[in-house]
């Protein structure tokens, strides 16, 4: 067999489980919708939606870490292809704990509404947070699928608001339990909420220093982001 048609063999491999990957992606991300329309809607359906997706992002990593194994031992890639298949598994990992995240918020979700205190609380303004973390973790899969450092960077200069409606969040809450003790348990709940939703946020950033270290082969994590400009026009 010539090498030609090995190095294509390699590629068709490395285009699959990069599409697997975006899959998952998508999978993800329609948690995320569910849940932040379980907190828009108080919808307990959509809590139990949430659950069952997470079902399939389980199993796809795996399916997906099974298959990033059996290529490295197979191709013993090197170079920019190990980058891109480290990097894959650097990503899928981060979109099965995105899931995760949504879980929690769903099952959070279902803990408010049970507990009659939905209405009481401000849960408007931590949409705009979910809102922000969901359109995050979109535009780092759109800049892996186009392995795009300069839409990565972008997220990673944006990372910074999502942090900040956090602790907007957290100062108005606080004044919430001291306004009115019956908002406590409710408010506990949505803290715990917004940590969540600060963690997708999180999760986005890392894959987006994924992309960039495939391009750049440049570990750009606990990196300043004027240090990774500079790494990235080298």
């Amino acid at each position: 067999m010539s090498d030609k048609h090995l190095s294509s063999q390699f590629d068709t491999e490395l285009n699959a489980v990069s599409t697997r990957v975006l899959e998952l992606g998508g999978l993800v991300e329609s948690q995320i919708r569910l849940a932040i329309y379980a907190l828009a809607q108080f919808s307990l359906e959509s809590c139990q939606d949430v659950t069952e997706i997470e079902i399939k992002v389980n199993t796809m990593e795996m399916e997906i870490d099974r298959d990033l194994s059996s290529i490295i031992a197979r191709r013993q890639p090197t170079a920019v292809d190990l980058r891109l298949l480290v990097a894959i598994s650097k990503i899928t990992a981060n979109l099965e704990r995105v899931g995760d995240e949504a879980t929690r918020i769903a099952r959070m979700v279902r803990s408010i509404i049970e507990g009659g205190s939905a209405r009481l609380l401000p849960t408007r303004d931590l949409r705009i947070a979910a809102d922000l973390a969901s359109d995050s973790l979109r535009k780092t899969l759109d800049a892996f699928a186009r392995l795009d450092t300069a839409a990565a960077l972008v997220i990673l200069k944006e990372d910074d608001q999502i942090d900040a409606e956090f602790d907007g969040f957290v100062r108005k809450l606080i004044t919430y339990m001291m306004e009115d003790p019956r908002t406590i348990s409710g408010s506990l709940d949505l803290l715990f909420l917004a940590k969540a939703i600060e963690r997708i946020g999180d999760h986005a950033k890392n894959i987006a220093e994924a992309v960039i270290y495939v391009v750049k082969g440049t570990d750009v994590r606990h990196t300043s982001i004027a240090q990774i400009e500079s790494a990235m026009s080298k």
